[in-house]
């Protein structure tokens, strides 16, 4: 067989969520010598055996070595006739692993993964939604500064027709395949906006995916309150973060509400850089693979803030947001309020093969740094606050974080407790001066 280069990715996300930060580039020969495969089919299908035989961790007891070395052979004895065939086959033999994380990618659900975790994409800047009554598709909002916003597209416009194809029945996937583009090209699109039809004619360019929402609320006492609403660890996460940040403690925010409800991973390396923004020492997460290999990364003294904070987690955060809500949690840094965490703790990589396909394999466990394996467990918040099917279908994008979000209005009594709990200590006692009567004081005697 050929000995193509392929890419090797650190994904911790579910679904489609997948890491695009290349962190090792390998050679695939086959374990058992140099034998050459002409048929560009059958080196497709090898390369993903070899990957699975050399990195996989089982976390089904379905692997074994015997088995899927008699795979091969059964596999490659076949002839393919077409690409379909042998992709078919890749499929059937990652089937056999029984891990949804382990998956194939054709050429163009590769692509489409590697754009929607870059941070950035070629289109006209809109978010849809499919609205659960009427099925129709309808745009969220436009983002700042795109083509979409500077035509005028409007939240809860719909889209009836994208270059004049109907969009009835169709999914926000198939919309968004429509829509998205190279640049300089133009789209248009038909909207409905209240009795309305309007035609809006779209030029495609590169933008910039903001994974970040943030804001200054100020509670009923009038505590500033920095809100940030972290929606995916995709490649411009970390930056995004740290200007939130900045921004935020220039406003005179007192504490911190971080929402990771929904957000369903990403880049592992956004996890931990983003856990170094909170956090000044201690463990952030150790991974461990088959061969019992840790990779443990740590705080590195460079923490933007020591304002108290509060994570906000649901059934929907899952892996990189529980790397991060682990850490804050385990190192005593956050409260968490909410729901129990997704529990997904599998580290998967993601590999470029020699046609434009790719993959994604399972290849390591992380751990939390009080040892904690949350995989198929999750993470408990340390203040539960459920929201019930009612107010989710209620609540809007743009409601999120503010008083119409009962579960934001527990994080930020929380929040608000721990400042004034703080308050109290420093006021009887404050290491960094000479209160040395509140020091000495016997416990529930006052100081003169």
């Amino acid at each position: 067989m050929a000995s193509p280069r392929t890419s090797m990715l650190v994904l911790v996300g579910i679904g489609a969520c997948a890491a695009t930060a290349v962190v090792a580039r390998e050679v695939v020969t086959p374990p058992g010598g140099s034998s050459r495969i002409s048929d560009s089919p059958k080196e497709v299908i090898d390369q993903t055996w070899q990957i699975v035989f050399r990195d996989y961790l089982d976390i089904n007891g379905k692997y074994k070595p015997e088995q899927w070395r008699s795979l091969r052979r059964d596999v490659l004895a076949k002839s393919y006739g077409s690409t379909k065939e042998a992709y078919e086959a890749i499929r059937g033999m990652l089937g056999s692993l029984d891990d949804p994380y382990t998956r194939f990618l054709d050429p163009r659900e590769f692509k489409e993964m590697q754009i929607d975790t870059s941070g950035e994409l070629s289109g006209v800047g809109i978010q849809l939604s499919l609205d659960k009554e009427t099925k129709n598709l309808v745009v969220v909002s436009p983002i700042d500064g795109s083509p979409a916003s500077r035509a005028g597209v409007q939240p809860k416009d719909v889209i009836v027709a994208i270059d004049g194809k109907s969009t009835k029945g169709m999914s926000t996937e198939d919309a968004v395949k429509l829509i998205r583009g190279q640049a300089g090209t133009t789209v248009t699109l038909t909207l409905k906006r209240k009795a309305q039809i309007l035609e809006v004619p779209l030029t495609r360019e590169r933008i910039e995916l903001h994974a970040v929402d943030h804001q200054i609320n100020t509670s009923a006492d009038g505590v500033k309150v920095g809100y940030i609403r972290l929606k995916q660890f995709n490649a411009t996460a970390t930056k995004d973060m740290r200007q939130a940040v900045k921004d935020l403690e220039a406003k005179g925010a007192q504490g911190y509400v971080l929402d990771l409800r929904s957000n369903p991973g990403g880049l592992l390396m956004a996890s931990v850089e983003i856990a170094r923004q909170w956090l000044n020492e201690g463990t952030i997460v150790s991974t461990k693979t088959r061969d019992g290999i840790q990779d443990v990364k740590r705080a590195n003294g460079r923490a933007l803030t020591n304002k108290p904070m509060v994570v906000l987690v649901n059934e929907g955060s899952a892996s990189a947001s529980e790397i991060l809500s682990g850490a804050l949690q385990d190192n005593n840094r956050a409260v968490l309020v909410g729901q129990k965490t997704f529990g997904k703790g599998l580290v998967q990589s993601v590999r470029g093969l020699s046609d434009g396909s790719g993959m994604t394999v399972t290849i390591a466990k992380y751990l939390t740094p009080s040892g904690r394996d949350i995989h198929k467990h999750g993470i408990d918040p340390d203040v539960t606050a459920k929201m019930t099917e009612l107010e989710s279908k209620r609540l809007k994008l743009e409601d999120l974080g503010t008083k119409k979000d009962s579960q934001y209005r527990v994080a930020e009594t929380t929040l608000v407790k721990r400042l004034r709990n703080a308050n109290s200590v420093e006021k009887a006692y404050n290491p960094r001066s000479a209160n040395l009567p509140a020091a000495v004081a016997p416990q529930g005697s006052s100081a003169p």
